[in-house]
């Protein structure tokens, strides 16, 4: 009772504020940008968590309409800095060292200032230059009192409107207390920024930097500092000599592999995160927010790019129901003609025009019609693409980034999607199974002796039963692995591996 009475409090003072920026009555008419606007306003008043709403939801065009969310991804995380003295007490005490001791320099005004941390640039004591991100005093419990606000309006939007289960509100704000959970702990960033770093070690044009894991605690994350022009200020990269048509290729590569090649992407590629380096390449800053995508997603999503560029509407259907992504009982026909109804008003114009950010957007808001499940982490990555598709026109608005990235994804997509991939893809998985089937019998034969051993018997021709059974799984598991063991020997011998 305490709680709900204190959640309605808390929601009056939303009200009140939404009220003030005219957008208590959001959802009814249109959603239009200038409605976006204006919530993107109200939600920058209400504080950081509402902030990180905001962003989350620009990745929700099914939830706010597609130019709501377009308003959204462009919402900046910026607030006023906390004090200095307060900046350098929570180095001392994360890092369990004097300032003085740890860095030759230490900058007092912040460089700039979030909704969850600040950053300040120092110098080492042998002479590196770094950017030291410190999160804001007090800031977990006050994400833990708005998102327990969060789990409380999702209940109750899905008590009084049964049809919104299908947006899965309590698994949105699931996925947004993890991603907070994960800012919150500025290892999780280190960790982040160093497995992309590797990922992309070999690789030319696009630069992830080094993280000092001595200065780093979980208040405290220190970084290479990275000197460079800011990627929107087109102006001033053109005044040092940079190709902008250049920059939209190595762009769009580097979107490519990580998305593509390595599954594991930076989701928060806005023009503030990213600096074009005197040697030309493209770096990225602030890795609180990544994606991860596994291999079967990859390979749907490449084909659905695919198959859009190339207008093979019916086996994007198709691809869509094999995916389970619709229900088995759609009709390949007329979900085919509900994409082509999406994607020809597009498609139709020139290649610099073609937004495929919001192809996939309205196809994602065809979900109602089809029963289309919601899938978080391609909402994610849509709301990146889109905003990759803005830094890429800002540079060169005569150049199409996707189209850049076509011949890889598509090259990408036949050494994947091939007999022998698929092949190989297969003898793993059932290797996988076959590792698991003796745990699984183990376990079965541990659950039989406790009921026997608790006093608890089983009718006779129970027990009987579930003998033959585990016989047959033994028998089932020598004949299994055997299998696995001639099909793995064939992989070899077709050098599958």
């Amino acid at each position: 009772m305490f709680r709900s009475i204190r959640n309605c409090s808390r929601l009056v003072r939303i009200a009140l504020i939404l009220a003030r920026y005219n957008v208590l009555f959001f959802w009814r008419g249109e959603a239009t940008a200038d409605k976006g606007r204006r919530l993107a306003q109200a939600l920058h008043a209400l504080g950081p968590t509402f902030i990180k709403l905001g962003q989350a939801l620009s990745t929700r065009a099914d939830l706010v309409g597609q130019e709501v969310a377009l308003e959204l991804a462009q919402l900046q995380d910026r607030l006023p800095p906390f004090a200095s003295t307060i900046a350098r007490a929570i180095v001392a005490s994360g890092l369990g060292r004097p300032i003085e001791e740890m860095f030759a320099t230490f900058e007092n005004e912040p460089a700039a200032a979030a909704s969850i941390a600040q950053v300040h640039f120092a110098t080492l004591k042998d002479g590196k230059e770094v950017a030291v991100k410190i999160l804001r005093p007090h800031i977990g419990e006050a994400f833990a009192r708005d998102i327990e606000l969060f789990y409380w309006i999702a209940d109750m939007a899905q008590r009084f409107k049964p049809e919104w289960r299908r947006f899965r509100l309590r698994e949105v704000a699931h996925t947004f207390e993890e991603m907070i959970r994960f800012e919150l702990d500025l290892r999780y960033e280190g960790a982040a920024a160093t497995e992309l770093k590797a990922n992309l070690k070999n690789d030319q044009g696009f630069y992830v930097p080094e993280i000092y894991w001595d200065y780093t605690s979980h208040e405290v994350l220190t970084a290479e500092r990275i000197r460079g022009i800011p990627i929107g200020d087109v102006a001033a990269l053109k005044a040092a000599g940079h190709d902008t048509a250049k920059l939209v290729d190595l762009a769009a590569v580097g979107f490519f592999r990580q998305v593509f090649r390595d599954g594991f992407f930076h989701a928060d590629l806005h023009p503030g995160n990213l600096f074009v380096l005197p040697d030309g390449n493209i770096a990225a800053v602030d890795f609180g927010i990544m994606g991860r995508l596994d291999k079967q997603t990859r390979i749907y999503l490449a084909q659905i790019l695919r198959d859009f560029l190339a207008e093979d509407y019916q086996n994007l259907a198709k691809i869509h129901i094999e995916a389970g992504l619709v229900p088995p009982h759609t009709s390949e026909n007329n979900f085919a003609l509900a994409v082509m109804a999406i994607a020809k008003p597009i498609i139709g114009r020139s290649l610099n025009e073609i937004s495929v950010a919001r192809l996939l957007g309205q196809l994602f808001t065809t979900a109602e019609a089809f029963e289309m499940e919601v899938q978080p982490h391609l909402l994610l990555l849509q709301k990146n693409m889109m905003i990759a598709e803005g830094v890429g026109r800002m540079l060169n608005p005569n150049v199409n980034m996707w189209m850049v990235a076509q011949p890889l994804v598509e090259e990408w997509v036949t050494q994947n999607f091939n007999a022998r991939a698929r092949i190989k893809h297969h003898v793993r998985e059932t290797m996988a199974l076959a590792r698991m089937l003796p745990t699984l019998i183990r376990q079965a034969e541990s659950a039989l002796e406790r009921v026997n051993s608790g006093g608890i018997r089983l009718h006779p021709e129970t027990e009987s039963s579930m003998q033959a059974a585990r016989a047959r799984m033994q028998r089932n598991w020598l004949i299994f692995a055997w299998a696995a063991l001639i099909v793995f020997a064939l992989a070899i011998n077709h050098r599958i591996f």
